[in-house]
């Protein structure tokens, strides 16, 4: 596998991408298109609350067409609990982008993200969609920075692999910093890939791997009514259909896991207010489900996070959190750990306290980046979830957010 340095959902074969001030923020970029060339199979994964945004209802039922080649997306409202009308501008953003692109309204998915409960500006949207257009380009950087809230950086990932003297590539872009957590998609993210492969095979894929990487994050505890992930595969590679079980069905899903991996923790790095990012590390748990249980509970703990704000080595905040997640372990053979660039210190054995020096945690501790271990000795299953520290910045983000 080829990591592309700097690249993105423009990556692939057949895609262009535009981002535009649109007038919906004060400043910003704040509307971005995706097209492709060809006819793209398209898979999806939507947020779980029962408050679902006006865009995501549109593009569960869009869903279900056999082909798709655009996705129109805004920052700045979210068009979330605006009911009827909420629906209207959705279906209206699709036509409307439709007609300028020369495709039906159903071949368009939308997204929004942004303030709840505030109707869409649809003379803006309209302006916004207008200037994209003509805007598409190879270059994907300014569609990820305008699908940015309160994020700090845009977010972008790409991969390609050879199959059969083919390249296949995944690319990507993610928006998400605050309203985060394990349950689905937690973010707007976007993928492309020009492989050819069933539509079938696309959303399977996608399945497993959220749960995996989008699903092991964690920054505040919030599910969003907005949270979407779609997938765009053109087959622009040439490469023949890929098939499950397969060595080149292997070597795809490893771009496609790379991509969805990468832009999960820049998620967990974005967190908001965050100023460090935290991995947590099961390890020999009794089943997967168990170490994924135990991992995202840890990183989901507002006490773990607050630890972590202050460097703080409380490891009996890990366990307590591992011990409330419903997950079969067994505390008493509990190993636990912390390592960051500034090295590694254990500080459980067998689920007993070992003496530290608190210098030295807290030496570790405050690095950007640190990585919690438990081995739990009991099976052969491991989990990393992703996560950011709780501070005071959170707060004053969020206290005034709409302002």
């Amino acid at each position: 596998m080829k990591i592309i340095e700097k690249g993105g959902v423009t990556s692939p074969k057949g895609f262009l991408a535009a981002g535009v001030h649109a007038g919906l923020k004060k400043q910003k970029k704040d509307m971005a298109l995706i097209v492709s060339a060809a006819n793209a199979v398209s898979a999806g994964a939507f947020t779980t609350n029962k408050v679902k945004a006006a865009p995501v209802l549109w593009d569960m039922e869009t869903l279900k067409g056999e082909t798709h080649k655009a996705i129109v997306v805004n920052s700045g409202n979210a068009n979330a609990c605006t009911a009827e009308q909420g629906l209207k501008d959705a279906g209206e953003s699709a036509a409307y982008a439709a007609d300028l692109l020369g495709l039906t309204q159903k071949e368009v998915f939308v997204a929004s993200t942004g303030v709840i409960g505030v109707p869409l500006d649809m003379s803006k949207i309209k302006h916004g969609i207008s200037m994209l257009v003509p805007c598409l380009s190879s270059d994907g950087h300014s569609a990820a920075e305008a699908i940015m809230t309160t994020d700090t950086f845009p977010k972008e990932a790409a991969a390609s692999v050879e199959i059969n003297g083919k390249t296949v590539t995944v690319g990507g872009m993610s928006k998400g910093s605050g309203m985060i957590h394990p349950n689905m998609a937690t973010t707007l993210s976007f993928i492309t890939t020009d492989a050819a492969v069933s539509k079938k095979d696309l959303q399977t894929l996608l399945g497993t791997t959220v749960d995996d990487t989008y699903n092991m994050v964690s920054v505040d505890g919030d599910t969003s009514t907005n949270d979407t992930v779609l997938v765009l595969a053109n087959g622009m590679a040439g490469n023949e259909i890929l098939a499950p079980g397969t060595e080149e069905w292997s070597l795809f899903e490893e771009a496609f896991r790379y991509v969805l991996g990468t832009l999960a923790r820049y998620l967990a790095r974005d967190g908001e207010g965050a100023t460090r990012f935290i991995e947590m590390d099961v390890e020999n748990a009794l089943t997967k489900k168990d170490a994924k249980i135990l991992a995202r509970s840890v990183v989901s703990s507002s006490l773990v996070k607050a630890a972590f704000f202050g460097a703080d080595a409380n490891w009996g905040r890990i366990l307590c959190a591992m011990g409330y997640s419903g997950a079969d372990f067994d505390p008493s053979l509990v190993d636990l750990s912390f390592t960051s660039p500034a090295g590694t210190i254990q500080v459980v054995k067998n689920g007993e306290p070992l003496p530290f020096d608190e210098e030295e945690a807290k030496k570790i501790l405050s690095e950007k980046e640190i990585t919690a271990i438990a081995d739990c000795h009991q099976g052969i299953f491991s989990a990393q979830a992703w996560g950011c520290d709780l501070t005071y910045d959170y707060v004053k983000i969020n206290g005034d957010y709409r302002s």
